[in-house]
């Protein structure tokens, strides 16, 4: 890498979040230019009563602490993703993974929007920027990114951008979103704290 090059190159830092089994892994994984880390464990008889199955009954593995990848968007920027864990109970890791986030994906899955509304709901708690990304399953009914919004009563301006967490180039364009309104909400908070008296 040379002086100019470093002088200018920013990494950022990015959440991919959702409900258990929406797809976090493997949007992570399908467009990280470096192999991702991935903790996932089989799930276990133990887990049973606690992790809800529902609409995932195929699924073998969740992740217990979080996921890993980078993509670089331009020569200058590069993007560090963090997949959260999707159950409840791996909830505590959260506040640590969200210190200097730029902002964040909800992943959603329309068979089971209301897995969304946690994660939804510690964003816009927190003042982190985000926008949702609706992975269209195979077989699932689609549904325009409108209706989806209105479906999670997001505020105003919360990007929706229709994905398949599969596809690499699906994937950079809600990453793409994210940055550019994580930037204007960024330039709206300054410009009304410079206008402030």
């Amino acid at each position: 890498m040379d002086s100019a090059r470093s002088d200018s190159f920013m990494a950022l830092k990015i959440l991919v979040a959702g409900g258990f089994g929406v797809g976090k892994t493997t949007l992570v994984g399908s467009v990280s230019e470096i192999r991702p880390l991935s903790t996932e464990e089989r799930l276990t008889e133990a887990g049973r009563p606690v992790d809800r199955l529902d609409g995932v009954q195929h699924k073998t593995t969740t992740t217990v602490a979080m996921d890993f990848g980078r993509i670089t968007i331009h020569d200058d920027l590069a993007l560090y993703l963090f997949g959260t864990p999707g159950q409840d109970r791996f909830w505590f890791l959260w506040d640590e993974l969200a210190q200097g986030a730029l902002g964040a994906v909800v992943l959603a899955d329309t068979r089971r929007l209301a897995d969304s509304f946690a994660a939804i709901d510690y964003f816009e708690h927190r003042g982190i920027p985000f926008v949702v990304g609706v992975n269209c399953f195979d077989g699932a009914r689609s549904y325009r990114a409108e209706d989806v919004a209105r479906a999670l009563d997001l505020d105003p301006g919360t990007p929706v951008v229709l994905c398949d967490a599969r596809e690499r180039e699906s994937c950079k364009e809600v990453l793409i979103g994210l940055v550019e309104h994580a930037a204007s909400s960024y330039e709206a908070k300054l410009r009304s704290k410079t206008a402030a008296p």
